[in-house]
């Protein structure tokens, strides 16, 4: 199951800054990777400017590709069966929660450079405002939250008159900038 990006909750429509921006995908066993899970993140992203959002810094970008990539591969790595990724992006957060159906706790190892693996979780922690993990029936959650900074007033401006200029805007794909 995928939501598009441009279809949003009916509860959610109104202003464009104030909506929550998602994206969800159910798989089952090798039915995604790491890969597909940094591009739905870079798709997200890159659809924010268009519904009037300032753009995330690059580093917190690059921090978010990060946690996806770890909480994605630890999904495939140890929980067999059907796993999820649902992405939220708000005003003030970047949500990123992987679910699956491994009824095992996170293992967060003692660190130890000298052991190969084993390190993701402490990475995003490390990166992560906070990280919450919820049993569901037979399986578990990983949310990691990334907080947003707040948008300076130039910034919010210079969006909103890009999507005034432009109108209606265009599809992500038909961008011809490189992002």
């Amino acid at each position: 199951m995928v939501i598009p990006l441009m279809k949003q909750a009916a509860d959610e429509q109104g202003r464009h800054e104030h909506e929550t921006l998602r994206y969800g995908a159910a798989w089952a066993e090798d039915g995604v990777s790491a890969v597909d899970a940094r591009r739905a993140l870079r798709a997200l992203l890159a659809h924010a400017p268009l519904r009037g959002r300032a753009p995330l810094p690059s580093s917190l970008a690059v921090d978010a590709e990060l946690v996806v990539s770890e909480l994605v591969t630890n999904a495939l790595r140890h929980a067999p069966g059907i796993c999820g990724l649902t992405l939220r992006l708000t005003d003030s957060e970047l949500l990123i929660s992987v679910w699956d159906g491994s009824p095992d706790a996170l293992l967060l190892r003692k660190p130890n450079r000298h052991r190969v693996g084993g390190h993701g979780l402490h990475l995003v922690h490390s990166i992560c405002d906070r990280v919450v993990v919820t049993h569901r029936g037979r399986g578990k959650e990983v949310t990691a939250c990334l907080r947003l900074p707040l948008p300076t007033t130039s910034a919010l401006v210079s969006v909103r008159q890009r999507h005034d200029l432009r109108g209606a805007a265009p599809h992500p794909a038909a961008r011809s900038d490189s992002a």
